[in-house]
């Protein structure tokens, strides 16, 4: 089955637990970003966009990016970029402005190291240091220091994923490699912990001596003050294109990914290991999870579409106060 981008955008109200239409945007997009911005707004920008082709067979990424207004419901265009890519990665920096990272152009035949900064000032785009490995498919995690930890992902005109990373200083607007992990991956997610540790989970590995990809459940932490990672337990499941949310009790909520896998787990930072928790509704991979602002205890996480080879449409809720999901 062929998946292209789409334009249709909605809302969800967790005061009712109900979705509804909002504004559509002005390009399809897949594999795009979205970004909170300091003044309420949302950047998206990137992606592929052609419907009527899959991502990856020679359609183009594109350069273009827009502006949501939660007031107005509506999308507009705002600054293009300097580079068309799609799975790159944007990071909302402590001085309000994005880091676009990274990136493929499946139409060009080749992936980016450059990066970019977005200003909402002046709703213009501008370079900053190039990376010091081309990579897509990455993870960058805003750090407690306000530097950005770039990890892993798939290697310059290369199926393989790399172990690298590095570390973007918004002071200098450059890039520098720091440790690399005990194991390559890409579409692994990477968590910022309380304690301002950051935890790199599951993906999809190289197998050594073969161009083959196999997802791991293996996981590791990165340590800013040492620049190094150390190994950590694994997951009970191996898992890539899934989830990662960090709990108001400092667990981690791991869900789904892999081939659709409705299993869930919780990592806890204090004894370094995972457990299986209630698992989803509906096996989902390639989905959002993000944490809702309640009261509750252990918080809240919306769990919301998905699906590797059919689209998902249906949402759930996970409670870490032992209710678990709701459908």
């Amino acid at each position: 089955m062929c998946i292209g981008g789409i334009p249709s955008a909605e809302l969800y109200d967790p005061a009712i637990g109900s979705f509804a239409s909002t504004g559509a945007l002005t390009a399809p997009r897949d594999l795009h970003t979205a970004t909170l911005l300091q003044n309420g707004k949302v950047l998206v920008a990137g992606g592929f966009g052609d419907t009527s082709n899959c991502p990856f067979a020679d359609v183009p990424a594109q350069n273009s990016a827009e502006l949501y207004d939660p007031v107005a419901g509506s999308f507009n265009r705002t600054g293009d970029m300097t580079a068309i890519r799609g799975g790159h990665t944007a990071t909302l920096l402590m001085n309000g402005k994005v880091l676009v990272a990274g990136g493929d152009q499946p139409g060009g035949g080749r992936d980016l190291a450059n990066a970019e900064l977005y200003d909402p000032s002046s709703e213009t785009f501008t370079q900053t240091g190039e990376m010091v490995v081309a990579r897509f498919r990455h993870t960058a995690t805003l750090l407690k220091n306000g530097k950005v930890l770039i990890i892993g992902g798939y290697q310059l005109n290369s199926p393989n994923a790399t172990s690298t990373a590095e570390v973007y200083d918004p002071a200098t607007g450059s890039f520098t490699a720091t440790g690399g992990m005990a194991m390559a991956r890409a579409e692994h997610t990477a968590t910022l912990l309380a304690d301002g540790k950051v935890l790199i989970v599951g993906g999809e590995s190289s197998v050594p001596g073969s161009s083959d990809l196999r997802v791991t459940a293996t996981a590791e932490v990165y340590d800013p003050s040492t620049g190094l990672f150390s190994t950590t337990g694994s997951m009970t499941e191996a898992r890539n294109s899934h989830t990662a949310t960090l709990l108001p009790s400092g667990n981690v909520l791991i869900a789904g990914g892999g081939d659709d896998n409705s299993t869930a787990e919780l990592y806890n930072p204090t004894t370094r290991s995972f457990s299986i928790t209630g698992g989803m509704e509906v096996g989902r991979s390639g989905h959002s999870a993000i944490l809702l602002q309640t009261d509750i205890v252990g918080g809240i996480v919306l769990v919301v579409g998905g699906g590797s080879l059919v689209p998902v449409a249906t949402a759930e809720l996970f409670f870490e106060d032992g209710n678990f999901w709701d459908y």
